[in-house]
């Protein structure tokens, strides 16, 4: 979406009249994006339309709070991201199992899913990935997959690039480490 397109869409949004049609047009333009940012993260397909639901809910409900001088994608990312570990808090505090026991169902879940195209490396590196810190998970997926700047997910998770760098860094070691163990 180029900045004109967001600003008349912002306007859009503000304005009463037009609120709805251009809400509807936001979800258009951005569900497929977010959803494989949420899909990253909570790993189901199910899982992750029952969040993106909740993503756009929230984003209806809080169109008055969003700041101007913020992009949409920025704005709809940070509630994404948020909603999402979200769920992975309540789906933590649901489940107690061991990491090993975690890992294993995470793998087979992924094989089992429909929805997943991908391989067993594909289903290993999402095992990798789904052990790491929240953090460094966000960071990882966002930077890897969205190929999203330092400074966007700066803005996004509100902390310094320095740290999101030590941060994604560190989670590329730690998955690295993953798959040597692996061999």
């Amino acid at each position: 979406m180029t900045k004109e397109d967001e600003q008349l869409l912002m306007q859009q949004l503000i304005d009463p009249k037009t609120q709805r049609t251009a809400f509807e047009r936001l979800v258009r333009e951005y569900s497929e994006q977010l959803y494989w940012q949420v899909r990253r993260m909570v790993l189901n397909h199910d899982d992750a339309n029952d969040v993106m639901q909740n993503v756009f809910l929230k984003a209806w409900s809080h169109l008055g709070d969003f700041h101007h001088d913020a992009k949409i994608s920025t704005w709809l990312y940070r509630i994404a991201v948020n909603e999402s570990l979200d769920f992975l808090r309540r789906q933590k505090n649901q489940l107690v199992v061991s990491a090993d026991d975690q890992s294993h169902n995470i793998s087979q879940t992924l094989m089992a899913d429909r929805y997943f195209d991908g391989d067993d490396t594909q289903a290993l590196l999402q095992e990798a990935i789904a052990q790491l810190p929240e953090v460094q998970r966000t960071v990882f997926n966002l930077r890897y997959f969205d190929d999203m700047k330092y400074s966007e997910i700066s803005k996004l998770l509100d902390t310094s690039e320095g740290a999101l760098k030590a941060s994604y860094h560190i989670a590329v070691k730690k998955i690295s480490d993953f798959f040597k163990l692996r061999d």
